[in-house]
């Protein structure tokens, strides 16, 4: 029987979001196909995807990509590449299928966090949605926060509990109404992902004897998501629990009713 132990959703750290450059596009590393960075991807408004049918990889991009951002992506794969101009709206659909299902793990977030982390106190009010797939902050915190979003999302879970004990730190997902641990990251981390989360939320970071309750408006790869935030005390720290409402969940359209083919074109 192999050891060999199989990788947990959230046990590796989301990618720091490469630096982009406004007059010419960047050096990027060598990528697998479909693993353009988002924020690179969104920015330059091409990605590639691979077609099943006709086994070819695809560089799917909106009309007036740069020449130069073409070639740039085409160096990138060894794969021979179909270039294939697509509307807007089309681009935005490829880039929510391809990121929101295809999100990195958390336990290398975790490697990088020392005792002297510092949230630098960043109490300014989050006003409008975040994107959390094209955020550029990759300080250890805030990577995993954004880690166990989009996890969450991408696993329809419907709650995050953050749950500090004496020796440990766990965090669960509420997935098909069953809890189960999906994280236990060091325990000395607990205060500060509290913090970070009241700070999303707008609430008091400086008080933690009471209860709170707040919200966090944010998206993944383009898709809204409204989070509901309540804070408990507990012997060890406060809980928070994460209600996650997902704007597009249960909504389905006319191509995903089961409805024959021709019906569909008559509709």
């Amino acid at each position: 029987m192999s050891d060999t132990t199989p990788s947990n959703p959230l046990q590796d750290a989301l990618d720091p979001v490469s630096e982009l450059l406004s007059e010419e596009p960047e050096s990027l590393p060598p990528q697998e196909p479909s693993q353009l960075p988002y924020a690179y991807a969104r920015r330059h408004g091409a990605v590639v995807v691979y077609n099943d049918q006709s086994g070819d990889y695809e560089l799917l991009y909106k009309p007036g990509v740069s020449i130069l951002v073409l070639n740039e992506i085409r160096r990138l794969y060894e794969q021979p590449l179909v270039f294939k101009q697509i509307d807007e709206d089309s681009l935005e659909r490829q880039l929510s299928l391809i990121y929101e299902s295809g999100s990195k793990q958390s336990s290398q977030i975790m490697e990088t966090m020392g005792d002297d982390m510092d949230l630098d106190h960043a109490a300014q009010a989050l006003n409008q949605p975040e994107d959390l797939l094209g955020s550029d902050d990759d300080a250890p915190i805030i990577r995993l926060i954004n880690a166990l979003f989009t996890e969450a999302i991408k696993e329809q879970a419907s709650d995050i509990h953050i749950e500090p004990y004496e020796n440990r730190l766990v965090v669960r997902f509420r997935v098909d109404g069953v809890l189960r641990e999906v994280l236990s990251p060091p325990r000395n981390v607990s205060s500060f992902l509290v913090s970070r989360i009241k700070v999303m939320a707008q609430l008091d970071i400086a008080e933690k004897r009471i209860p709170q309750d707040g919200r966090i408006s944010l998206k993944v790869g383009n898709r809204p998501v409204d989070v509901r935030v309540s804070t408990l005390p507990s012997s060890y720290g406060e809980r928070v629990v994460l209600r996650l409402l997902d704007k597009q969940a249960g909504r389905l359209d006319l191509e995903h009713l089961g409805m024959a083919k021709e019906l569909l074109d008559q509709v």
